[in-house]
């Protein structure tokens, strides 16, 4: 009993070590390790073929590895299904996604082998763009995810999304009632700062942190320095609003940095798959 109950203690401390290795490194780089030597093979296989001219779509070679790498495509599609089953073991949704990261980058050597590097005004030529485009905005989003929670994690400060909007709106309320003794024109200015949408702006404006209309910045700007005791209370808690609505903002951006990505790579992947079911008819079709 006592040696079942330490090998199980030992099983459960190699599957928590196991679930903080990031999935690039899973398995000791496995997949990193299976797409190299796919390369490897795809490469030697293109230099030693003694043809001419050098193999393209159109051979037997660039058949094969045209198999290969729609196969691989198709797979590698398959991982938003994937993740709705959260499985551990060989086949666990961090295998499966560090098999999606360095077999879909394999995928530049084995598709442009295929093209022969024959590119031209065609769905063949329009499959392989649409391939690299996905490849691309996939390699943005393991940076992304590799490096903005972080950044999203130190910028929350342990607030909630709500937490936040909360201490803001705590601000407006003490700035509201500190603003009543200003002049109409100064006034005009706290008003149009706390009716401004917190939010507004739209994705460009959180993709890219700029906000050069901000009402708080334009009143916090007016304000005079040495002025009198209510306006320095005022001044005081415009800085206030400002500092969290930098906060708020921070935080939009990163989660969109998070997230833009998927509105290229998803309806890529689908036009990807469209064109390749083009590519393929017409393949057959004119053979």
């Amino acid at each position: 009993m006592a040696s079942t109950a330490q090998n199980k203690f030992k099983q459960d401390e190699q599957r928590r070590d196991a679930d903080h290795v990031s999935f690039l490194k899973h398995r000791n780089w496995r997949w990193l390790k299976i797409a190299v030597v796919l390369c490897i093979a795809a490469g030697v296989g293109y230099a030693l073929i003694d043809q001419e001219p050098r193999p393209n779509g159109g051979s037997w070679y660039g058949y094969t590895l045209g198999t290969i790498g729609l196969l691989l495509i198709i797979w590698l599609s398959l991982l938003g299904v994937r993740k709705r089953n959260i499985t551990t073991g060989h086949w666990s949704l961090k295998a499966w996604t560090s098999a999606h990261v360095w077999l879909g980058l394999s995928l530049i050597v084995i598709g442009t082998l295929h093209t022969g590097f024959q590119i031209g005004w065609n769905v063949h030529t329009l499959a392989y763009v649409l391939m690299l485009l996905v490849i691309i905005t996939g390699i943005y989003g393991v940076w992304a995810y590799a490096t903005l929670p972080a950044e999203l994690s130190s910028n929350r400060k342990e607030l909630t999304r709500g937490e936040m909007i909360d201490a803001l709106t705590a601000i407006d309320r003490q700035l509201d009632s500190a603003a009543q003794p200003l002049d109409r024109a100064q006034s005009d200015l706290i008003i149009a700062a706390l009716e401004q949408d917190v939010f507004y702006g739209g994705a460009l404006g959180r993709l890219s942190g700029s906000y050069p209309g901000c009402a708080t910045a334009k009143a916090l700007k007016n304000m005079p320095s040495g002025g009198s005791e209510a306006e320095e209370r005022v001044t005081t808690l415009l800085t206030r609003r400002s500092e969290q609505l930098a906060q708020i903002r921070r935080h939009l951006r990163i989660r969109a940095l998070l997230e833009v990505w998927l509105f290229i790579h998803i309806p890529a992947t689908i036009a990807l798959l469209a064109a390749l079911l083009a590519h393929v008819v017409s393949v057959f079709y004119y053979w």
